[in-house]
């Protein structure tokens, strides 16, 4: 996976089946992440068990924030579930559009969110 590095953070894309892979984001925090985004068509039967838990937990683990927009509406053959979100490093949903469409917005804090990794060093501490 590759970092999208900038002068202003670092971000990685990825997609909505990759949420069921913890160590493929520990790998992109491993090399600096701040910002995982995640755009998504989870079904509805899968979205309403997985979509909330799976992504604030990818956040807490990797202290970072998760930005996962996330198709909604009805498709040939199926049902998208939508709930696209903006997750805080701390896994509180700090935005988020049920099933309009449209955009979502909040403010992620970098420089805390570097203070909250030096504060409670997790990431460094993680051994396998």
């Amino acid at each position: 996976l590759d970092l999208h590095p900038s002068p202003t953070r670092r971000s990685s894309d990825l997609v909505c089946y990759d949420i069921r892979f913890p160590e493929l984001y520990r790998d992109l925090s491993r090399q600096g992440a701040e910002i995982l985004t995640v755009p998504s068509a989870f079904t509805v039967p899968t979205g309403k068990a997985h979509w909330d838990v799976l992504l604030r937990a990818r956040a807490i683990e990797n202290l970072s924030w998760v930005v996962a927009p996330a198709q909604t509406g009805e498709h040939p053959g199926r049902s998208t579930w939508g709930h696209s979100m903006i997750i805080s490093p701390w896994g509180e949903v700090v935005a988020e559009k049920v099933t309009d469409t449209g955009p979502i917005v909040a403010e992620a804090d970098l420089t805390e969110l570097r203070g909250l990794r030096k504060r409670f060093p997790s990431l460094e501490h993680r051994r396998l």
